[in-house]
């Protein structure tokens, strides 16, 4: 069997915390996740942004090289794609703090 997607699995690992997502347009941004699961290699996410009141889905790609963002607008009957996910970490804005402050020593 094939790994699964490292991506997905940060993601899956980090949640119930909140993630930061960088897409592959250079977006970035702090998402929350109600559910993430895996059905063998496949991956499926629902959260929303912490800027934002639209709803958010990730999905594997039919390949599962890539785990792609659709968004929903609050009150909006239809998704549009976003793009693919190229980086996610947790989004701990302490951690962040205490790395922007050793990098300018």
């Amino acid at each position: 069997m094939a790994d699964l997607n490292p991506i997905a699995k940060r993601i899956h690992n980090v949640t119930p915390d909140p993630v930061r997502l960088t897409l592959d347009d250079g977006t970035e941004a702090v998402f929350e996740f109600e559910w993430t699961e895996f059905f063998q290699q496949e991956f499926q996410a629902e959260g929303s942004r912490s800027d934002d009141d639209a709803s958010y889905r990730l999905v594997s790609s039919e390949d599962n090289e890539e785990i792609l963002v659709g968004r929903q607008p609050a009150g909006g009957d239809g998704w549009e794609m976003l793009g693919a996910i190229t980086a996610a970490e947790a989004a701990d804005s302490d951690a962040e703090a205490a790395n922007t402050d050793s990098d300018e020593s």
